[in-house]
């Protein structure tokens, strides 16, 4: 049995935001995003619905390697006005690194995409609208989450001599001898 998708009209689009926005503020990512893709399939290029899609789907993210990231970067590298490109990628840099931290990741991949979202919030900033200090709140929660993270120490450096040889495992894997 083979279905089709019903195309909603132009005129419904202002309600279906709302329906998606709801649905979103409820929890139910996946009723946002389904909404989102009917809207942009009848205004492909509707800023609101393109952005409510990206963050619905950030909402799904677990910190797996299933998290459509790529997907979300795209969307949100679409969009139209500089402000919003940069801005909307950094919250997808954050949640992937929120993700990660419930995911249980190293500190440096935590460490390395929280900077990648600051960095993109920084770009925000500087195209920002009057009055609009969105960006500088993400970048905080940024500071404070990293703040959180564990410090971790360093592998401890064991120095060898001149006169002193690698370890056999590595000697047996290189195909050398010890001298």
């Amino acid at each position: 049995m083979e279905f089709q998708l019903k195309t909603i009209s132009r005129d419904g689009i202002a309600e279906a935001i709302s329906k998606a926005e709801l649905y979103r503020y409820l929890h139910e990512p996946e009723e946002t995003e389904s909404i989102c893709h009917d809207v942009l399939a009848a205004d492909p290029g509707n800023q609101l619905a393109m952005r409510l899609l990206g963050l619905a789907i950030t909402d799904q993210f677990s910190g797996q390697s299933s998290d459509r990231y790529a997907e979300v970067e795209k969307i949100f590298q679409d969009l139209s006005s500089p402000y919003e490109r940069h801005y909307y990628t950094g919250i997808l840099y954050e949640r992937r690194a929120k993700a990660h931290m419930r995911a249980g990741f190293p500190r440096q991949i935590l460490v390395s995409s929280f900077l990648e979202a600051m960095h993109c919030f920084e770009e925000a900033e500087k195209n920002r609208p009057p009055n609009n200090d969105d960006a500088l709140l993400r970048w905080n929660r940024c500071v404070r989450l990293l703040e959180m993270l564990p410090q971790t120490e360093g592998p401890k450096e064991e120095f060898l001599e001149d006169h002193d040889s690698a370890p056999l495992e590595v000697l047996r894997r290189t195909g050398t001898r010890a001298r």
